[in-house]
């Protein structure tokens, strides 16, 4: 199944999981017998960041998360998928990214969510600033070798 454009979001306004969750649970109807969530956090990095700035390029990046999301779908017997990626400067304590997943069984749930973050992670086409506090902008952040290395089960 190809993904709609109501999978993928990417978007500079916070999200609300609460609302998200209902308004899948509420589509799915009780085909699903397990929904995973998982919500990416800005950290304050022991109070080092205030926030990070998250750059991407518009259109190609919803293209090849709606691609990876369709990846998913045939990997996993998936009857949901929601992807909110923020954008823009995101503070500390805000969420950056959301995944829901939902499936008849809670592994294939689980799976596919975690098959979506460390392509999140790894290789979809966004670009993260630290903002520090001392009131400077740091550094492009980078994907860890933990990161990579968890990216790499799935090939």
């Amino acid at each position: 199944m190809t993904p709609s454009a109501a999978d993928v979001s990417i978007q500079a306004a916070p999200f609300d999981v609460a609302e998200e969750l209902a308004a899948l649970t509420r589509h799915l109807q009780g085909r699903a017998g397990a929904i995973v969530t998982f919500t990416g956090l800005c950290r304050d990095e022991g109070g080092r960041l205030t926030g990070l700035e998250l750059e991407h390029y518009p259109g190609m990046a919803e293209a090849e998360i709606g691609r990876v999301v369709e990846t998913a779908r045939a990997r996993w017997p998936l009857q949901g998928v929601r992807v909110i990626h923020r954008h823009g400067l995101v503070v500390s304590g805000d969420g950056i990214v959301l995944v829901v997943t939902a499936s008849a069984h809670r592994i294939a749930a689980f799976e596919a969510a975690s098959f979506l973050m460390d392509y999140l992670k790894t290789q979809a086409p966004f670009w993260k600033r630290e903002h520090l506090a001392d009131g400077t902008v740091g550094g492009w952040v980078e994907a860890t070798q933990a990161d990579d290395a968890a990216a790499a089960r799935w090939a």
